[in-house]
C-alpha cells in the first residue's frame, strides 16, 4: 500500500473548497446514484503515514472515537475501572439490558443516582432493542444513553477525588483538562477545537492522523498502563463497548487483538494488535458508508476473517429485494 497525498485543488477552487475525494458510492440496480465523499488515512506498524485519501491532517470531531482516551483520562485520575466496567466506560453501548443493569449497578457501588446523570435521556440505540424497550412501556432515560456509562465514571471519579459533580462536562473541569492532556499525548498533536458532543461531554477535535496514532498507541501501551488497560478492557469485553449486533463488537471479537470505535457523524478508527491503524469520516456523516470504507481499508491492510465481509455488506433494496448496495470506491 502506498500513500497518497492530499489532492490539490483545480484550477479556480480555494484550497478551503477543494471537495474530499469519494470514498463510497451508492448503486442502485446498475446506477450510481450518490455518492459519499470523505478523508482516510492508514498507518503502517512503525507509525508512518501508508495511506492517506483527503486531508488527514485537519481537525475533525471523532465523536465518541474519543472515548478510549476518555476512559484513560477517568483511570488516570484515579478511578479502579476494569473488566466490564471499564469497556462500558469507553463504550457507545447499545442500550440493551445488560448495558442498563451495569449502569446502574455502578452507580450504585460509588454512591450515585441516575439523577445526577448530565446526558440527556434517550431510547436504546440499537433498533431492535428499542423495539423491545418501548414495547415493554418503558421511556427514554438517561441510563438508556449510550454515553451513561462514560458519564458514570466521569461521575464517580468525580466523587472519589472530591471534584465537583454538577460541572464535571465544563471544558476547564479537572478531569476534562486531564483527558485533554491524555488525548494530545496519544494523538501526538495539539486538541484544534473544544466543541459539545450529543450527550453534553466535551468534545476536543484532532485531525485523522492524530486519531489513528491515538488508537495506536494504546494497543502498543505497556501493560498496565490506563492506555493499555482502557485497550485491553474494550478487546475482551467488546458487547459492552458497542453491542450484540454491532460492528465494533464483531471485529474486535473476530479478530483478536484489534481495538475498533466508530462515533457519530460517520466516523471510525481501528488499531490493529501490530500497530498497524486506520481513521475516516465521512464528509457528510452518513454512516451507511462506514461498513464498506470499514471492510475496504481492512482489505487493503491483509486482515483475512469472514467479519470483514460481514461488516462491508450494505445492500440496498427495492420492494422486497435487494436492487444494489453501497460499495468503497477506492
Amino acid at each position: 500500500m502506498s500513500a497518497s497525498s492530499n489532492s490539490s485543488p483545480t484550477q479556480g477552487e480555494s484550497a478551503v473548497a477543494a471537495a474530499p475525494p469519494v470514498l463510497a458510492e451508492v448503486v442502485r440496480s446498475g446506477f450510481v446514484e450518490g455518492r459519499h465523499r470523505g478523508s482516510l488515512v492508514v498507518l503502517a506498524a512503525d507509525g508512518s503515514v501508508d495511506l492517506a485519501l483527503g486531508d488527514v491532517d485537519a481537525p475533525v470531531f471523532p465523536r465518541s472515537s474519543n472515548k478510549p482516551m476518555q476512559a484513560a483520562g477517568i483511570l488516570r485520575a484515579g478511578l479502579d475501572l476494569s473488566g466490564e466496567r471499564l469497556a462500558l466506560a469507553a463504550a457507545s453501548h447499545s442500550g440493551e439490558t445488560f448495558h442498563r443493569d451495569l449502569v446502574l449497578k455502578m452507580l450504585a457501588e460509588h454512591g450515585l443516582t441516575s439523577a445526577q446523570l448530565q446526558c440527556p435521556p434517550d431510547l436504546p440505540l440499537d433498533p431492535v432493542e428499542r423495539d423491545t424497550y418501548l414495547a415493554s412501556g418503558a421511556v427514554a432515560d438517561r441510563i438508556v444513553m449510550n454515553c451513561s456509562g462514560k458519564h458514570t465514571a466521569m461521575l464517580a471519579v468525580c466523587a472519589q477525588r472530591g471534584w465537583p459533580l454538577d460541572t464535571y462536562l465544563d471544558a476547564e473541569h479537572p478531569l476534562q483538562l486531564l483527558i485533554r492532556t491524555v488525548l494530545e499525548e496519544a494523538a501526538g498533536e495539539p486538541v484544534a477545537a473544544v466543541g459539545t458532543d450529543g450527550c453534553g461531554a466535551p468534545l476536543m477535535a484532532v485531525g485523522l492522523t492524530g486519531l489513528a496514532r491515538a488508537f495506536r498507541s494504546f494497543v502498543l501501551a505497556a501493560p498496565g498502563s490506563a492506555e493499555r488497560r482502557v485497550a485491553d478492557a474494550m478487546r475482551a469485553h467488546p458487547e459492552y463497548v458497542a453491542g450484540t449486533r454491532r460492528p465494533d463488537t464483531w471485529l474486535m471479537r473476530e479478530v483478536p487483538g484489534t481495538l475498533s470505535k466508530m462515533g457519530a457523524e460517520a466516523v471510525q478508527a481501528v488499531a490493529l494488535p501490530d500497530g498497524r491503524a486506520l481513521a475516516f469520516k465521512i464528509e457528510d456523516g452518513a454512516t451507511r458508508a462506514l461498513g464498506p470504507v470499514l471492510a475496504r481499508t481492512l482489505s487493503l491492510l491483509g486482515v483475512d476473517a469472514p467479519v470483514v465481509a460481514r461488516i462491508g455488506t450494505s445492500p440496498l433494496h427495492g420492494g422486497d429485494r435487494e436492487v444494489g448496495e453501497i460499495r468503497a470506491a477506492f
